[in-house]
Parts: structure tokens; C-alpha cells; sequence
């Protein structure tokens, strides 16, 4: 029991965790999590609601405290060590997954339960829990017979593994390139702060020079500014082809593995394929229905792509003489163009977006829709000292949530930016147990002679990771598995995306756009000039996000990749209709397409433009009524927000807005329409 792991503790003890401790106490927790589940399936008792249902959602909370911990620091601060114990236990995960799912005696409970659903006096949160919870069963084996329950524990093990390798390939081809400069004439173009990041990383890393990677904060400056041509192209190559290069870490034959795997199981399960499988319970419904909103966006999106990308293809030309217009040209190009339009630039806005002002301003933008006051603390673990811990309360002084926030880029901490948590909320015992959510990014760090400056887009990551930690937090329903975020991926991206539009309106900027040198607000006219460079491209970019979603789609629609030879030509096939630039052969966009192959967006990354639809439509109303408006901000918080997964979504959205999304506030929002 000197198990740290295994004791009972509200935040996790970070610093008496070391990495021997897990394998012990996932076998000790998946052995507890197993005796609650037998207790259920061997009660002689009838089954009822409660004793079946409810006791059933409450089982494996040690267990998933546990696996919490270790996949969140498996994303955010891993090691050889601690990625060698994922691929061990995966496969047990996978397993006890199974082992629940295929026990035909505790089936038999939830479906007597469920087939009295009709008799039984259950509010809208119960009937979900036992929807939910019989579907979980149905939809994955409980009704097979033998053979084939045992065929299905087999491509699960499988898939677990294949997608931790997966993203340990992507992570691994990400650490190893370099591009160390020594000629300062190589720089021309990059921004001091810039210059300033890269010398002192190689300073870190003991080299001479300036040091680049493909860390985003990183890349981005590099590839938008840098005027080396040929070295914006050996950036952008290495970029592209992680998981696509002869080395241990290529993904190509995993990829055809993943989506072969899926496949079988869908039919194994009686489904057409994994996109009929996962759209079942999904605001979407069916991939007909997917590839319909994605064609029909496209449709209306395409003109203005191919009216923006002739535009760049121009602009480069008269410039600089550029024949064929390539990928490592378009965001220095872009750039370059939306200056000279909007005479905007993202190094003037910079200095008003100093990290810690950012964040100040998205707490007080949440203070004042949703009554929470966030308080910084160090009494609360860390797992890196660059992580930041806050108490949350609400106006009454009434504990909320624990939230941390891990903001800069580290070995061992993969790409991108999520929000993720270590406890769900839920009510037990007739206490309401509150969640710990946490939010991970990669912004630039703080150098010596400037504090962490962020670029608009940095600015608007952190508030969309920050409207999924709100869904988390303001979580107030009574089931841990009904709880905060835990609702269709297709609805989910609603709080995320909504936020972001305060990053665009004059009130809200003025909380926390403030030099970090003069305190001087940001001048009017930049706003003016954001909001008017806020649809600058968005045909090309509108339809980029189409051309992942169709990716994922073809991946996922059916057994059609027996008929390519590589995941190349797949992957050709599927970008045909949404394609602007030159094909780069070294580049694949699937070997490293994490959401799909190793995330949850599998057969859903069409999500983020669904939710778009849903963000835009519901952002009007903010706007019709004033951006702060307190009884909208109400009605969002306690139709959507703290509600969770404990309705259909679409009905949680029209008790909100009082009417189905309408997709005309995207477009014009977008300037298609």
C-alpha cells in the first residue's frame, strides 16, 4: 500500500507518483474495478434501476482516477519508460473493456432493466443512463455469440496497440528534426522574438546558432515569415512527412491496419462500416448525411478558395516571380497580402497578447457570463513546474473545480492543444463530487528579455481549449459517465468554438488586450482591422477543414482501401475535389492525422464544421441581445454547459436557442454568403 497510486486522493499526488508505481496499481484497480462488476452480475436480487444501472456507472472510479494520470502524462510529459508501460497496458484495458462488455450475465441484468425502461418512472438523465449504458453493450459484442465475442476481443487488443504506436511514430519523427542555422542571413524576415526563441534553444541544447523544430511555436513564425525560400521548404517537408519516411516510425502500414481493423469490427457488429458504427450516436446520424453537410459546404465554399488561392498565386507572382505557388509559400505569402489589405500585422498585435493578460481576460470573460472567480494556488500538485493551478468558485464563494493549465512547448509533450481531466463531476451520496480539468497547449515560452507574447491564433487556441475546460467544469449532473464533456463528438466543440468568438469583439478585448510594455489597450483600429481580416482566406480555409473531414470519411465509409496499393494514392483520391496546391511527394497527410488514428475523431472529424454551424447560430443570439448579456449566458450555462451528455443534443440546444441551428449565420460569418 506504499502505493501512491492506490491510496485514496482528491488531486492527483504528482510528486509521489514514480513510473514503477503504475503497472502495479492498474492491475490492482482493473482487479478491484472487476469484483465491483461481478458483485452486480452475481446480485440474485431482481435488477432494477438501481441496483443494476446505477451501481453499474459507479463501478471503476479507482481505475479511472488511475488510467487518467497516466494517458494524460503519456500526452504531456512521457518517456521511453512510460510509453513502454502504455503498450503493456493497453492491451489489459482493452481487455476489462471486454471482459464487462462480453459477460453475458451482467447483460442480462441491463437488458431486463432496459426492456422495462417504458414502465418505470425515470427522468430524462436516467432513461439516457440506461439508454446509454445498454447501447454500450449492444454496439459492442454483448449480443455475439462465442466465436465471435472472442474475434472482437482480439481486433480490440489490437487496435488498442496499433494506435499507441501510432502516435508514438508521429511523436518520435517530431523530436528528431532539427534545423540549426548558423548564417544570420538565413533569418531575414523572422521577428526578433522569433530569433530571439531559436537562439535560445540552441543555447539549451549546447549548439551554436539558431535552433528550429517542429514545435508549432516554433514552425509557425518560421514558415509565415522566414524569407529562405528553401528553407520555409525543408521545414514544411519535415513537417509533412512525419510517419511517411523509411524509418522505424512509419505509419503507412498501421494506417491500412487501423482502418482494416475498424472495418471488420463494424461488420463483425452488423454495421455497413465504422462510419455507420460510430455516426449511430451522433447528432449526425449516418455518413450520407456527414458527406452531404461536407459536399454542400464545399459546394459554396469552393468558389472563394479558388477566387483567394488565384489571388496568393498572383500576389506571389508579381513579388517575387513564383511560378507555381507551393505550400511552404502560402502562409509567408498570406501574410504578406492580408498586411498589405488590412495593414495588419500579427508582430504588431503580438505585444497586446502577453500570456499571462490573455489568460486574466478569459477568466474574466467567464466571470462575467458564468459567475466564476479563479483564484491561482499552490497547494495543488503539479506534474511540471510550468504548469499553473487555479481554484475555481462561483459568486457565492461555492467551490466549482481544481483546473490546471500547461501552456508551453517541452520534449515529451506531444503537439497541438486539449483540454482534458483528472475527475469527472457527478453527484454520490448526495454530494456533489466536483471535476479537475485541465487544459494543455503549446505557446511560446518567455525568453529574457520578453515575457510569452502570443499570436491572434495562440489567442484564440487558448479560448476554445478553455470553452471545453467551462463544459468540464460547470458539469453539474448526477452520473459520472453523463458528465461534462462527455456528449456526441459532434456536439462537443460547441463551448470550444462559441468562446472563440469574444476574441473578436471590441468589449471583450479591451478586458485584456493591454501592451505589456505601456499598458496602453489595444488601439481601436487593430479590432477594427481583426474583425475585418477575420474572413481573409476563409474559402481556402473553410475548405482545407472539408478536405479532412472527406479524408476521414473515405477512410472510414466502407473496406475501399483494398482497392489503393499505398495510403498515398488513397489519400489522393479522397483531397481530388478539395485540392489547391501542388501534390509534395515526400508529404503525407494521413501518417500523422492524430485526431483519426490515434484521438477520438475517427468517422467524426466533420465535428468541428458541424459545431461551427451550432457556435455561429449561437453567437448571433449573443449579438442580438449584447456579447455579456447575463440571462443568455445563463440559459447556455444551464441548457448546455452544465447538462453534459444527459439529453439529445439537439434538444438541449433548442431549449437554449429556441430553434434549430440555422447554417446561414456560418456562411455569412465566413463572408460566403
Amino acid at each position: 500500500m506504499n502505493n501512491p497510486l492506490l491510496q485514496d486522493f482528491n488531486t492527483p499526488p504528482f510528486k509521489s507518483i514514480k513510473e514503477e508505481h503504475y503497472k502495479t496499481a492498474i492491475k490492482e484497480a482493473i482487479n478491484i474495478a472487476k469484483n465491483e462488476i461481478n458483485k452486480i452480475a452475481n446480485d440474485t436480487s431482481t435488477p432494477t434501476f438501481e441496483n443494476t444501472t446505477v451501481s453499474l456507472d459507479n463501478t471503476g472510479e479507482k481505475l479511472d482516477r488511475i488510467t487518467s494520470i497516466f494517458f494524460n502524462l503519456n500526452s504531456a510529459e512521457t518517456n521511453e519508460e512510460i510509453q513502454a508501460i502504455a503498450k503493456d497496458i493497453s492491451p489489459w484495458l482493452s481487455e476489462f473493456k471486454n471482459d464487462m462488455i462480453l459477460n453475458a450475465t451482467l447483460f442480462e441484468r441491463v437488458k431486463t432493466v432496459y426492456n422495462q425502461k417504458d414502465s418505470l418512472t425515470l427522468t430524462p438523465e436516467q432513461t439516457m443512463l440506461l439508454e446509454k449504458q445498454y447501447k454500450g453493450f449492444s454496439r459492442n459484442g454483448a449480443n455475439l455469440n462465442d466465436d465471435k465475442k472472442t474475434e472482437l476481443r482480439k481486433l480490440d487488443a489490437e487496435l488498442a496497440k496499433l494506435a499507441l504506436q501510432f502516435g508514438e511514430n508521429v511523436l518520435a519523427d517530431a523530436n528528431s528534426f532539427e534545423l540549426l542555422i548558423t548564417n544570420e542571413n538565413d533569418l531575414t524576415g523572422l521577428p526578433e522574438s522569433t530569433k530571439e526563441a531559436a537562439k535560445l534553444l540552441a543555447e539549451q541544447k549546447e549548439k551554436k546558432g539558431w535552433l528550429f523544430t517542429l514545435d508549432y511555436p516554433s514552425y509557425i513564425p518560421f514558415i509565415t515569415y522566414a524569407d529562405n525560400r528553401e528553407l520555409r521548404k525543408k521545414l514544411s517537408i519535415a513537417m509533412g512527412k512525419k510517419g511517411f519516411q523509411n524509418n522505424k516510425n512509419n505509419n503507412e502500414q498501421i494506417v491500412l491496419d487501423i482502418v482494416n481493423l475498424r472495418n471488420k469490427r463494424a461488420l463483425l457488429l452488423g454495421y455497413d462500416s465504422h462510419a455507420h458504427f460510430v455516426l449511430e450516436e451522433r447528432m449526425a446520424e449516418t455518413p450520407e448525411k456527414v458527406l452531404s453537410f461536407l459536399n454542400d459546404l464545399l459546394e459554396k465554399a469552393k468558389p472563394a478558395a479558388k477566387r483567394e488561392f488565384k489571388n496568393l498565386e498572383e500576389y506571389a507572382k508579381k513579388l517575387d516571380s513564383i511560378d507555381i505557388l507551393q505550400k511552404w509559400d502560402g502562409a509567408y505569402y498570406a501574410e504578406k497580402l492580408k498586411k498589405e489589405l488590412f495593414n495588419l500585422d500579427q508582430e504588431l498585435l503580438k505585444p497586446y497578447f502577453k500570456l499571462e493578460n490573455v489568460i486574466q481576460g478569459v477568466f474574466e470573460i467567464a466571470s462575467r457570463l458564468f459567475d466564476l472567480n479563479f483564484e491561482e494556488v499552490n497547494t495543488i500538485e503539479k506534474y511540471h513546474e510550468d504548469v499553473k493551478t487555479y481554484l475555481v468558485t462561483n459568486s457565492k464563494g461555492e467551490f466549482i473545480s481544481h483546473f490546471y493549465a500547461d501552456f508551453h512547448p517541452r520534449p515529451g509533450k506531444r503537439n497541438g492543444a486539449w483540454m482534458t481531466s483528472y475527475k469527472s463531476q457527478q453527484i454520490k451520496n448526495k454530494e456533489n463530487d466536483r471535476p479537475q480539468v485541465s487544459i494543455v497547449c503549446n505557446f511560446t515560452k518567455p525568453t529574457e528579455t520578453k515575457p510569452s507574447l502570443l499570436t491572434f491564433n495562440e489567442v484564440t487556441t487558448l479560448f476554445h481549449e478553455f470553452g471545453h475546460a467551462l463544459h468540464g467544469m460547470l458539469a453539474n449532473t448526477t452520473y459520472k459517465s453523463l458528465s461534462g464533456t462527455s456528449v456526441s463528438w459532434d456536439f462537443v466543440e460547441l463551448p470550444s468554438q462559441v468562446l472563440e468568438n469574444w476574441c473578436y469583439e471590441k468589449e471583450a478585448l479591451e478586458l485584456f488586450a493591454k501592451h505589456y510594455e505601456t499598458g496602453e489597450t489595444i488601439p481601436m483600429e487593430y479590432v477594427k482591422k481583426i474583425k475585418e481580416s477575420a474572413t481573409f482566406h476563409e474559402g481556402m480555409q473553410t475548405m482545407r477543414q472539408i478536405s479532412f473531414g472527406l479524408l476521414d470519411m473515405s477512410w472510414h465509409s466502407g473496406n475501399s482501401t483494398e482497392k489503393k496499393t499505398t495510403v498515398k494514392d488513397f489519400e489522393n483520391e479522397a483531397f481530388k475535389n478539395t485540392k489547391l496546391y501542388p501534390d509534395v511527394i515526400e508529404n503525407c497527410m494521413s501518417t500523422a492525422f492524430s485526431h483519426i488514428f490515434q484521438g477520438g475523431y475517427s468517422a467524426g472529424y466533420y465535428s468541428y464544421k458541424w459545431a461551427e454551424v451550432l457556435d455561429a447560430d449561437a453567437f448571433e443570439y449573443f449579438k442580438e441581445k449584447g456579447i455579456f448579456n447575463k440571462d443568455i449566458a445563463t440559459s447556455f450555462k444551464e441548457n448546455v454547459l452544465s447538462k453534459g451528455g444527459t439529453e439529445k443534443p439537439m434538444d438541449l440546444y433548442k431549449r437554449f436557442r429556441g430553434q434549430e441551428p440555422k447554417p446561414e449565420a456560418l456562411l455569412k460569418r465566413a463572408g460566403l454568403i
